[in-house]
């Protein structure tokens, strides 16, 4: 949403309302003309400016809890732009219908607020710091978990501003401000209690006022009868030019003093919270199937038990987010010690290879839990082992956090394969099992899958197994592709593989040229991917249904394709046509699909 907002004429990015009822008048204050801009208050939010009978007038544009903006009180819509078009046919609550867009001059770029530039930095900053992570795990999770980094970030980044000093009285606030250069407008933020209150302390003609900032049920912040905000920087950012109800603008911070934090100052659960990002990383504490975590919050004189709402648990919180072997004292081998390997009962799954059970593998530092696939002993087929081989071979020259890692081959009273364990299983199974899970989820785990075959198409490799049922969960929230058996490692001068012959395959998941010519490349697995989307939003139904593999060849050859499964949304189903182009050439890449399924999460992830 953000590219496309940005990429409109008529948005201004971060301008004050003043800013931009100028660029109207410049404009002529044509009844109708209208620009848009972000909200300065709003996380995610919009506002609207229109001109009319020589007046301005200014209209919120709020994002909705189920990912939709409206102008309060007025009808939804998906996006921003699709509300503009509303407008330019009904009034529906508008003073005037929206008749011309007022343009940014030329050569203007949407102004970016001064925490964006900060923003990046921090979620950057707090991924390295809290899970360890560089290089392409870095950028990874970064992508992957955009949304719900932002919103960690965006409503605790006062706590690295220079005005927020953390938990202190106002008999310690007001020296802080007199001391030194006493300008009028000078500032700072302390925080009051730790139920959510704050104080905004402003120094004017010697006296530092303080103004007490509330937060209510939706966790609104504002000075009594004053305008509503989501976080605290923004808060700042408009009565820094703007006094509205304050005796003067905000001017110049007061910086805490040096070595002091702007952490709240209290312990959780009896410990120090260590500065920003351990405390950060005590409000995503990830608790299964519990919206809140309780926390123990010591404050003097008296200690109180608050909630913190914690995020969902990312894919970083997981041992298997980064290789096994990211420590650089585990050397990696091909090689597993059987006397290191602990096998567990029970079954993971089965097949004609054998079985899949639970296991231990104890390294030299740590121990991880693993899936182990068990070769049987079977003399009629020899062949079995060399397959089983060949897929360790694929997979020992793939890391990346969406794909299953094989730790390690054990040969021992028989062959098996050592791999990462995802241990709520098959994406299809869960879904049919859990048909509660939401659109978002099933979109960031589809977008996870998609960040994985983006990976094997850079390195040149083709899955020609990629089904619902080859994706494993290691959480509700965190999806790794699985079964490298058919895959293949293409030359660097190839692009497909051809196959001497037809063999046991999964038709219903085959590309036309894969069935026809025996032709497999990314771009089949493309076409692959786009039959797992419909099996992940019609929650783990089988594609094709009472279909035999001649029917489905057979529909395809004729043009039609499956219809979108209930509820699938529409931009959804856009990209699994995509994906069914019959001709290969025409049919895009994972470089291509990647970036819209990451857009269409981004919006309603945030």
């Amino acid at each position: 949403m953000a590219d496309k907002v940005n990429s409109l004429p008529f948005f201004y990015g971060n301008i004050t309302r003043e800013e931009s009822e100028e660029y109207l008048r410049q404009a002529g204050m044509v009844n109708g003309s209208y620009l848009l801009r972000q909200s300065r208050n709003y996380l995610g939010g919009f506002a609207l400016s229109v001109s009319y009978t020589r007046q301005c007038y200014h209209y919120t544009i709020e994002r909705e809890p189920n990912y939709t903006y409206a102008i309060a009180g007025g009808k939804s819509h998906k996006n921003p732009v699709d509300l503009i078009d509303y407008h330019s046919q009904e009034m529906d609550g508008l003073v005037c219908l929206l008749k011309k867009p007022c343009n940014r001059p030329k050569n203007m770029q949407p102004k970016v607020g001064p925490f964006e530039d900060l923003k990046e930095k921090l979620i950057r900053d707090y991924v390295k710091q809290t899970w360890n992570l560089q290089g392409a795990a870095l950028e990874q999770a970064i992508i992957s978990q955009r949304p719900q980094l932002e919103k960690l970030i965006a409503t605790t980044a006062h706590e690295k501003m220079p005005w927020f000093h953390g938990t202190i009285t106002r008999e310690e606030a007001e020296p802080r401000l007199q001391n030194g250069t006493r300008t009028n407008g000078k500032f700072l933020l302390r925080q009051r209690d730790v139920s959510g209150s704050f104080a905004l302390c402003l120094l004017h003609e010697g006296l530092v006022n303080h103004y007490r900032i509330d937060k209510d049920k939706a966790g609104k912040l504002s000075i009594p009868d004053g305008k509503k905000f989501d976080t605290l920087w923004q808060l700042v950012e408009h009565y820094s030019y703007k006094p509205d109800g304050l005796l003067r603008v905000l001017t110049e911070p007061c910086a805490r003093p040096e070595g002091e934090s702007g952490k709240h100052n209290p312990t959780i659960n009896g410990s120090a919270t260590g500065g920003f990002f351990s405390r950060l990383r005590n409000y995503s504490v990830p608790i299964p199937g519990r919206k809140k975590v309780a926390v123990q919050l010591e404050t003097h004189p008296i200690p109180r038990m608050v909630f913190i709402s914690s995020l969902e648990a990312m894919p970083m919180d997981t041992e298997v987010y980064e290789s096994p072997y990211a420590d650089p004292d585990e050397l990696r081998t091909s090689a597993v010690d059987r006397s290191h390997l602990f096998l567990e009962d029970g079954e993971l799954g089965s097949g004609n290879f054998g079985t899949v059970i639970k296991g231990i593998y104890k390294m030299r530092k740590t121990e991880k839990p693993v899936a182990v696939k068990i070769l049987k002993n079977n003399d009629n087929n020899p062949g079995m082992r060399e397959e089983m081989l060949r897929e360790a071979n694929v997979m020992q020259q793939l890391d990346n956090p969406y794909i299953v890692r094989m730790i390690g081959i054990c040969e021992a009273e028989n062959l098996m394969l050592v791999m990462e364990l995802a241990e709520l299983g098959p994406l299809n199974k869960f879904l049919q099992k859990n048909k509660h899970i939401t659109v978002k989820n099933i979109t960031e785990l589809v977008h996870q899958v998609s960040m994985g075959m983006k990976y094997l198409e850079e390195h040149n490799f083709v899955h020609r197994d990629l089904a619902a049922r080859n994706v494993l969960l290691v959480t509700q929230h965190y999806a790794k592709i699985s079964d490298f058996g058919l895959s293949k490692a293409l030359a660097e001068e190839e692009n497909y593989y051809k196959a001497k012959g037809h063999g046991k395959w999964p038709v219903k998941w085959y590309a036309p040229e894969c069935m026809n010519y025996f032709k497999f490349s990314c771009k089949s697995d493309v076409w692959s991917f786009g039959v797992l989307m419909w099996e992940a939003y019609s929650y783990g139904q089988k594609p094709y249904k009472g279909m035999k593999g001649n029917d489905v060849m057979q529909m395809i050859e004729s043009d039609q394709r499956m219809d979108a499964p209930a509820n699938c949304p529409s931009e959804m189903y856009e990209i699994m046509r995509k994906c069914w182009t019959y001709k290969a050439d025409e049919r895009p890449g994972f470089k291509v699909v990647e970036p819209r399924l990451r857009e269409y999460y981004y919006d309603i992830a945030q």
